[in-house]
């Protein structure tokens, strides 16, 4: 399954995701962010090479669908409301991520 991680600037939320997650065998894990100056930035090759997207905040949310509608059709889109608190690699943010994201998928228990 391939899942794809989007925050603003992908630096820290959407990264870290990416670096918890990588860590799974089944899941192929990439991230980016919707803003111009993002590490990575969103683009529809990657929302297209998804089979899950989850976004850390609503405006994520909105702002793919503003530019990638389409691309979105056939996509689940899951918002997984975490605020832009966290540094990357923060044990609070992956204790988070972990619990929200093993809502949609699973995930085994792994000591990091």
């Amino acid at each position: 399954m391939k899942l794809l991680f989007i925050c603003s600037r992908n630096k820290w939320r959407s990264l870290t995701a990416e670096k918890v997650f990588e860590r799974y065998n089944g899941y192929d894990v990439r991230s980016a962010g919707t803003e111009e100056g993002a590490r990575i930035k969103v683009t529809e090759g990657l929302i297209g090479w998804s089979d899950l997207i989850f976004a850390m905040e609503k405006k994520h949310v909105r702002r793919l669908k503003n530019k990638f509608s389409y691309n979105l059709m056939n996509k689940r889109v899951i918002c997984l409301d975490i605020p832009d608190d966290y540094r990357f690699m923060d044990e609070e943010l992956i204790e988070i991520l972990k619990s929200r994201v093993s809502e949609y998928i699973e995930v085994p228990e792994l000591s990091l």
